[in-house]
């Protein structure tokens, strides 16, 4: 992402935010590539994000059509059915973003993320993925890794009202402020796999709830060949017979999920529009520290649920992932 000065276009636009990150984040941003696969409430805010942030380019896939059910989180998408009519999620967004920074250039590209090639992938600095299976997770992820480059990679899901953010930066190298003093710093991260491959046992005993019952719906929706949710109250049976083989098998009380959490997540697999800012918001922040170098980047995986109004990281690159 070295290269070119900021042009005196760029630099005026974004005269407030180099003030705050300054001038070298902000050449770092406009000259990063950002691909997003899956689109939805929660990645449409951050795509807003990064546009007003003013990265250099931002790559949608999503080959499905708009529906009436994706206009209550997706502010992107126009309310006219006149409009959104016959039209792909990732066209209509990519026309709405244009609007908020022309700078920026939004493209499509169609077909299944799955069969693209490490070659697509190395285009990009950043893959951002979500709507994704437990299988294609993983299989970006790994393919991301195999890279000659390093290309930062996170998934983002929002159920209900709780939503989770995955960080894989690979071996990052950031710096941060302590007091006046500017630290270098390093971090070695573990891939999606190696992450919920760890022991549940060896987790910590407070462990967010919710990375055991993601955990659980993930694993159901894939042993059933069904897409991201699609699962209803009429499922819960079958999760929660899952959730209990987990437990039995991971030596973890049935108590750490909560039946009524799971109930929550299959009742309403929809993102409930209020959080999608939220966790969009925090994506938004933790890309654009990835890719200036600037401050400390979360590890590895971020969870909220609105019924507290909590936020937690839950490390689990310091856990026995193996790497």
């Amino acid at each position: 992402m070295d290269g070119e000065e900021l042009t005196e276009q760029e630099t005026a636009l974004y005269d407030r935010q180099i003030r705050v990150w300054g001038a070298d984040a902000q050449r770092r941003l406009s000259k990063a590539h950002i691909l997003v696969c899956g689109i939805n409430g929660t990645t449409a805010e951050f795509c807003k994000n990064i546009v007003l942030a003013g990265v250099g380019s931002l790559t949608l896939v999503d080959d499905r059509v708009a529906t009436e059910e994706a206009l209550s989180a997706n502010f992107l998408i126009p309310s006219d059915e006149s409009v959104y009519g016959g039209k792909t999620l990732t066209e209509l967004c990519r026309d709405s973003l244009k609007d908020f920074n022309p700078m920026v250039r939004v493209s499509v590209e169609k077909g299944d993320l799955s069969n693209f090639g490490g070659e697509f992938y190395s285009k990009f600095d950043v893959v951002v993925i979500s709507c994704c299976s437990l299988s294609t997770k993983k299989l970006i992820n790994e393919k991301c890794r195999k890279l000659s480059k390093r290309v930062a990679f996170y998934t983002v899901d929002c159920r209900d009202s709780c939503g989770e953010i995955f960080v894989d930066l690979q071996l990052h190298k950031y710096s941060k402020q302590k007091l006046e003093e500017t630290i270098e710093c390093q971090h070695n991260y573990p891939s999606f796999e190696e992450s919920i491959s760890v022991p549940w046992k060896a987790l910590p005993r407070k462990m967010s709830k919710l990375y055991f019952a993601m955990r659980v719906i993930e694993r159901f929706e894939d042993a059933e060949q069904r897409k991201p949710g699609e699962v209803s109250i009429a499922d819960l049976p079958g999760v929660l017979k899952l959730k209990n083989e987990f437990c039995e098998a991971q030596s973890l009380k049935e108590s750490h999920i909560p039946d009524a959490l799971l109930e929550r997540l299959v009742t309403d697999p929809r993102e409930f529009p209020p959080v999608c800012p939220i966790i969009g918001g925090i994506l938004g922040q933790e890309v654009i520290k990835a890719i200036s170098g600037k401050g400390e980047p979360l590890k590895n995986f971020f969870f909220f649920d609105a019924m507290d109004g909590k936020g937690i990281i839950e490390d689990l690159s310091n856990s026995n992932t193996g790497s």
